[in-house]
């Protein structure tokens, strides 16, 4: 089986990844560079904002003097586990005359998917093993099993989302342009379906990412241009057609093989069993996603406060708007080690498998300048997350929060008016 076979690689020496830089930078107001940024001086002064970003700096490069082998072990042995899965789940599946064999075979094919979205595609294309130099661990050539597509995923999430983490009006992944889940986001009537909507989301959530990535909203409004939408839009074709086509046709077509043994419910079976492994893998990522970043305490900011900020002010962004799930190793594995939310958003760019290592520096940080660390087990956040949304769904009574009142349209444009007079002078 030359899928399986283990390939030889040459020895990757430690300190290889010194030199790599993949984490984003904070947010600059270029038009007014001496204005501090406000964030986080409810907790530390300027100055212990400073030092708490050189700490944390000393941590990140702690961690990137130290990796090597054992790292690039761990990757590989991840994705041979991931296509053991495969092979095992596509076997089994195709032996429904066997229930139990075919059970199982849905069973793993979930758990590659799993384990290749969330451990392998996510952590690769975010640049994680980028210093390894191996092609087929390249986070700039990765393309996942998702109809999103990896360009515009990283864009996206990479960029976007990891620099302008929890920002209002800059970072889209606050409520994907479908749901509220802050009360600083104006209400509107589709709101009061939060529940049934990300129940949908949640069903159909590899969809939903590849519409998100396609940014619609950003075109009708104006900030994309007509030639890159419709590249995006190809793109997306592009991807929908190959996944739904490797799914939904190539494995049942093999299946007709097996109608003389089975019967003609053969490729039913197998199309069946792939559907479902999508939908567990959504579920899952769904869950994993939400409550590592809406549960009840994660912080969100506004641009003006975050404009000018230091290294620090943005590590402690990071660390106020997320949270963590608790759980075992191979819990964490699963998540793709997003569970450890926090360390992610702030070191996106070094191996997940080292977060819950770096998480014991991170939690002495927090206890030194009196911060708080969200973590909990994962039902305990899921139920934060629905209670979040629940409450969020209800019309608010102050005006200015509903998003078609005339109060605050006023507000908006006022703010609006507010920031091109700033930006002239």
């Amino acid at each position: 089986m030359p899928l399986l076979k283990r390939a030889k690689h040459a020895p990757i020496e430690r300190l290889s990844a010194s030199e790599h830089n993949q984490a984003p930078v904070p947010l600059v107001d270029t038009y007014d560079p001496n204005r501090k940024s406000t964030i986080g001086l409810e907790y530390m002064t300027y100055e212990e904002l400073e030092e708490f970003g050189r700490e944390l700096d000393a941590v990140r490069q702690r961690v990137l003097d130290d990796l090597g082998q054992k790292d690039a072990d761990y990757i590989r042995r991840v994705i041979r586990l991931q296509k053991w899965f495969e092979v095992l789940g596509r076997i089994g599946i195709f032996l429904p005359i066997f229930p139990p064999a075919f059970i199982a075979g849905v069973v793993f094919l979930s758990l590659s998917k799993i384990i290749e979205n969330m451990e392998i595609g996510h952590n690769i294309m975010h640049g994680q093993y980028d210093w390894m130099n191996d092609p087929m661990i390249d986070g700039k050539r990765y393309e996942w099993d998702n109809v999103a597509p990896a360009q515009d995923w990283k864009h996206g999430h990479n960029f976007i989302h990891h620099t302008y983490t929890n920002i209002h009006g800059m970072d889209r992944d606050i409520g994907y342009g479908l749901l509220r889940i802050d009360p600083d986001q104006p209400w509107y009537p589709n709101h009061r379906f939060n529940l049934p909507l990300s129940f949908m989301l949640m069903l159909f959530f590899e969809w939903g990412v590849m519409y998100h990535g396609i940014e619609l909203d950003e075109y009708l409004g104006g900030k994309m241009s007509k030639e890159e939408f419709q590249a995006r839009k190809k793109r997306a074709y592009v991807k929908v057609r190959r996944q739904l086509f490797k799914d939904y046709v190539v494995y049942p077509v093999i299946a007709c093989a097996a109608i003389p043994f089975v019967g003609w419910w053969a490729p039913v079976a197998v199309l069946g069993a792939n559907f479902v492994a999508n939908l567990v893998r959504n579920i899952w990522t769904f869950l994993v996603i939400f409550c590592g970043h809406f549960p009840a305490g994660a912080e969100t900011f506004q641009e003006e406060d975050a404009q000018n900020e230091t290294r620090g002010q943005w590590y402690l962004r990071q660390l106020l708007g997320s949270a963590n799930i608790s759980g075992s190793k191979p819990f964490h594995v699963l998540t793709g080690n997003l569970s450890h939310q926090i360390e992610h958003h702030l070191f996106p760019d070094i191996p997940a498998r080292r977060y819950s290592e770096v998480k014991v520096d991170v939690q002495r940080l927090v206890e030194k300048y009196g911060l708080r660390y969200n973590e909990g087990r994962l039902s305990k956040q899921l139920a934060s997350v629905v209670r979040q949304l629940a409450i969020y769904s209800k019309k608010p009574s102050d005006p200015y929060k509903v998003g078609r009142s005339p109060e605050s349209k006023a507000l908006r444009r006022a703010k609006r008016e507010a920031m091109k007079a700033h930006q002239a002078a």
